[in-house]
């Protein structure tokens, strides 16, 4: 199992010590560093920025909201990037959610599996550059004569030659059916709140789509990135702070990261087995009582979620997580201390 280091999307201002932390992994082993976006920074520009310091890690989007481009612009970026890191990208996609795609991006939120398939096949043309890039789907059409439409749209091909034809793309992924479709047209999966516990509910979907006819992968090259906080504790009472310090981030994704009729986060931790615990602290959170919502957030659900403890725990859950599958742990760190502590206890 490899590591990743996860940066994440930006709070209110950017952070800092993000160099020194891409540099600690780089040097210590770490496979990827990965960036994401929310409705504040963008995925590729920190990847990039942060990126250029580096030589061997690959580099990732985890992940890149599809409704925020269209599919060529998607193509387009992972692209150049792939040439300037020697082919290092890794493009991790994902629907997001509609109060997202309609009420920041102003896009329909309508039929995301059909959508991500449109999109995953319009981005595999654009990087074959085998043919001018055309699609015949409803959702994101090309050329496009639909309303508006002047009717000189002309199927191209990139200028540039994409440096590999055909960069991994892997899928954040939820429900059952996603879940089965991106085993079956993705190279991997970013699952949310994967867990030991959990990993369980996940294997007939995947073998679902695994099965499908035309499926890219098998279970032997298929990967699974998922993403926790790994913190090494060296007293209880460091473990009790960093518990109690996480589950604001866990009733936040339960309770308010959606609206009450469409949660897809909250939806998972229900499948998680929480479904009177997810529905009590939604109902709070969307009613402004945030803090009693994260008081309810029980501990043995943050230390399913997440590796934290002795240098001892650490190491027999990181194990854990490795035989449920998980081909890389992306894990989020304080300071480049950590990094080098981790990847010496795990080496």
């Amino acid at each position: 199992m490899k590591l990743g280091l996860q940066l994440g999307y930006w709070g209110a201002q950017p952070p800092e010590g993000v160099e020194e932390l891409v540099r600690a992994a780089e040097e210590s082993g770490f496979d990827a560093i990965f960036t994401a976006e929310a409705w504040g920074s963008d995925a590729f520009t920190p990847l990039t920025w942060w990126g250029r310091g580096t030589s061997r890690v690959r580099l990732g989007t985890s992940i890149v909201q599809m409704s925020g481009r269209a599919p060529t612009s998607i193509a387009m970026h992972a692209l150049t990037l792939d040439h300037l890191t020697g082919g290092r990208v890794v493009l991790g996609m994902g629907v997001s959610g509609p109060q997202v795609v309609e009420g920041w991006y102003g896009q329909p939120f309508q039929k995301p599996l059909a959508r991500t398939r449109e999109v995953v096949g319009i981005i595999r043309q654009v990087l074959a550059r085998e043919a001018p890039v055309t699609n015949d789907g409803p959702h994101y059409p090309l050329p496009y004569t639909g309303p508006g439409s002047v009717g000189l749209g002309k199927p191209l091909k990139p200028i540039v030659h994409p440096l590999r034809p055909d960069i991994p793309i892997w899928l954040g992924a939820e429900g059952p059916k996603n879940v089965a479709m991106t085993a079956e047209i993705a190279d991997g999966w970013i699952p949310i709140f994967y867990t030991p516990k959990s990993a369980a509910m996940y294997q007939p979907w995947l073998d679902e789509g695994f099965a499908r006819p035309g499926a890219r992968r098998t279970r032997d090259d298929f990967e699974i990135a998922a993403t926790c906080h790994l913190q090494i504790c060296d007293t209880p009472e460091i473990k009790r702070m960093v518990l109690d310090a996480i589950k604001p981030s866990v009733s936040l994704y339960m309770g308010g990261m959606g609206a009450a009729e469409a949660n897809f986060h909250n939806q998972v931790f229900v499948r998680m087995g929480y479904e009177d615990l997810a529905a009590e602290v939604q109902r709070l959170y969307l009613a402004g009582d945030k803090d009693q919502a994260t008081a309810l957030i029980p501990d043995d659900l943050v230390d399913d979620m997440h590796i934290i403890g002795s240098e001892s725990e650490v190491k027999e859950k990181v194990a854990a997580w490795e035989e449920t599958g998980v081909t890389t742990l992306m894990l989020s760190f304080r300071g480049a201390d950590e990094v080098r502590r981790v990847a010496e206890l795990l080496a």
